[in-house]
């Protein structure tokens, strides 16, 4: 099942996305997913970032192909940090480049996002918690990474997390391909099954630290190939079985 977040006639609601038909749902569908009965034909609505998460949890350096393009040491443990909610926009919203940074890198990354209050899970229990997984692209100020030492301000600028297109609840996040995109040219190709740790393990391992509520979103790393991108390109990162979010690039 594909569930989007969509605006049509000034409401915003969530919905199933059922080919080129949208059947809203009453109410948000972490709870449980109900129709209201209604039709919308989807190219006359608009699609929103599919959640609005509290906080999107993301995870570096989960690819050794991206590590070692990186030259960055192999992590004991999960290297996490917060985007804010600030950060998020949804499919066809422009990046802004902002003027303090002259590098800002595209990463493509699968996304879960969280569907129950989730504290202290072990991985064996985490799936029961994730409603579904997205495509996000944790876009990044590059060359302010270095300076600060600390990834905070460098992944955290407004429109540096774009989500969507929409959840999938079906997906097996173990083995899906993922590629991103820069005017059309593959720039990344991986597979979810090279992440050193899986979703789950992600998951029980930053609900040891904080509690995940429902809509936050835990990205997984990113495969080798991030590069940067300039105004007036268009970024897009493809997931098998969920589909492509693009993204336009703007100036600040």
């Amino acid at each position: 099942m594909k569930i989007v977040r969509a605006k049509w006639n000034e409401e915003c609601f969530y919905a199933v996305l059922d080919g080129d038909v949208l059947r809203p749902l009453k109410g948000e569908p972490f709870e449980q997913i109900v129709e209201d009965g209604r039709r919308i034909a989807l190219e006359k609505a608009q699609l929103l970032a599919p959640c609005r998460p509290g906080k999107v949890v993301a995870v570096g350096l989960n690819y050794l192909d991206h590590i070692k393009e990186m030259n960055d040491p192999m992590p004991d443990e999960p290297v996490i940090f917060i985007k804010p909610a600030s950060a998020v926009i949804g499919p066809d919203e422009a990046i802004v480049c902002p003027r303090r940074s002259s590098r800002v890198d595209y990463e493509a990354e699968l996304a879960a996002v969280i569907g129950k209050r989730c504290k202290g899970v072990t991985a064996e229990e985490a799936p029961e918690y994730i409603l579904g997984y997205t495509c996000l692209n944790d876009v990044t100020a590059r060359d302010l990474q270095p300076i600060d030492g600390q990834w905070t301000r460098a992944k955290g600028f407004d429109t540096f997390a774009p989500i969507g297109p929409c959840i999938e609840t079906e997906l097996n996040p173990n083995h899906a391909s993922i590629q991103s995109k820069l005017n059309g040219e593959v720039r990344q190709d991986g597979n979810t099954s090279m992440m050193m740790r899986s979703v789950s393990e992600l998951v029980a391992f930053i609900s040891g630290v904080m509690t995940l509520e429902p809509g936050d979103v835990v990205t997984t790393g990113t495969p080798e190939g991030v590069g940067p991108m300039q105004p007036g390109d268009t970024v897009q990162v493809c997931i098998e079985g969920i589909g492509t979010l693009s993204n336009p690039v703007t100036a600040e």
